[in-house]
């Protein structure tokens, strides 16, 4: 059973006598440091509201714009103004980024400027790849191309983006630009695909056999991220994302075969909607239900499709998820809470920071 103390309960414990004046004016001043420091913590997190929102669109919309600009510019101008308009644009992006992230402690909107900034390294690889002769891809390619075709001469790009993103979080610890890293990476596990299954070509369940591990590796990593409560921010939260994009998605695009490697399809879904209780992560929960649901549905249309009782079944299983959502958004921290202190201590220490201290 856990308690929550106000500085009225403390003083209530020294007026009684359970505590002497000194220690009371420790604790006060423990509590108001403390209460500070969250304070600080909770002014850092951004909140998903309008304003947010907008600036999260705008970023996304110069990272998407610059993507397509780049191929007109590319078969009009060439390779050097390419290059110049790069450059150009990560320095202002940097300057104004820094400007409102230093200067106006607009955490936000300066560090999604950041963002912006990183995402013309790619640009700016590709104009030099082309200089020097080494065209992505072994041939003539738009960069747009960049985002479509599966190649290995596209990986000075990722590396070098990588590369960039991490400078940038030493500077600015913003956690938007992990979702850059990840995105990155995710590009760069599809590049080694024949690499690493030692072929020139791959198939298509041998790139989803890749996506599906590197998911596992991000996860695992996003899991370590999140043992440690990070004051700047949710760090760990787009290595869960895109971690659960390329896990689940590569588990689902897998031909399952037999009846038991459906249900274990099945069973790993259940899985992570446990996970995300245990670790606290909604994303979890989410991918899971939809497993579970494409699992229900081939059930309906292959196995059970003249059952007249199934239908009801489903229906069921429907409402309990519902349920079960409804019971996560209400009592997720209280159930997460509970959890915790009927697990083992060896257990409870792997728990991320935020479900082992919750608020």
């Amino acid at each position: 059973m856990k308690f929550r103390f106000t500085i009225d309960d403390i003083a209530a414990a020294r007026d009684a006598g359970a505590i002497d004046a000194v220690t009371f004016e420790r604790l006060s001043q423990f509590l108001a440091s403390r209460q500070a420091a969250v304070a600080e913590a909770t002014s850092q997190t951004p909140r998903y509201d309008v304003v947010n929102l907008l600036w999260y669109a705008g970023a996304l919309i110069v990272l998407t714009a610059m993507g397509m600009f780049s191929t007109t510019a590319f078969g009009l101008w060439g390779d050097k103004a390419l290059l110049a308009t790069a450059i150009v644009y990560a320095v202002l992006f940097a300057l104004a980024g820094a400007y409102l992230w230093r200067k106006r402690d607009l955490h936000t909107p300066g560090g999604l400027l950041i963002a912006c900034a990183v995402g013309m390294t790619p640009l700016a690889i590709f104009a030099l790849q082309s200089m020097f002769g080494v065209n992505p891809a072994g041939e003539a390619r738009p960069y747009g191309d960049f985002y479509v075709w599966i190649k290995s001469s596209w990986l000075p790009m990722e590396l070098g983006t990588i590369a960039a993103a991490c400078v940038a979080l030493l500077a600015f610890p913003f956690p938007f630009l992990v979702m850059i890293i990840a995105f990155s990476l995710w590009f760069m596990s599809m590049d080694l695909t024949p690499w690493l299954m030692g072929v020139q070509e791959f198939s298509w369940d041998q790139r989803a056999s890749v996506s599906m591990y590197f998911g596992l590796a991000v996860l695992a990593a996003a899991w370590l991220v999140d043992l440690k409560r990070w004051r700047s921010g949710d760090f760990a939260f787009w290595l869960h994302l895109f971690g659960l994009m390329a896990f689940w998605g590569g588990l689902t695009a897998q031909h399952s075969g037999d009846e038991l490697g459906k249900a274990l399809y099945c069973a790993i879904n259940v899985m992570l909607i446990f996970l995300s209780v245990f670790l606290m992560r909604r994303a979890y929960a989410v991918f899971g239900a939809v497993g579970v649901t494409i699992y229900l549905g081939y059930l309906a249309s292959s196995v059970f499709q003249d059952s007249i009782l199934f239908p009801f079944a489903l229906s069921g299983i429907g409402v309990l998820l519902i349920v079960f959502g409804l019971m996560f958004h209400r009592h997720g921290a209280a159930i997460g809470a509970e959890i915790g202190e009927l697990l083992p201590a060896h257990l409870r220490g792997l728990r991320p920071a935020h479900a082992r201290e919750p608020g």
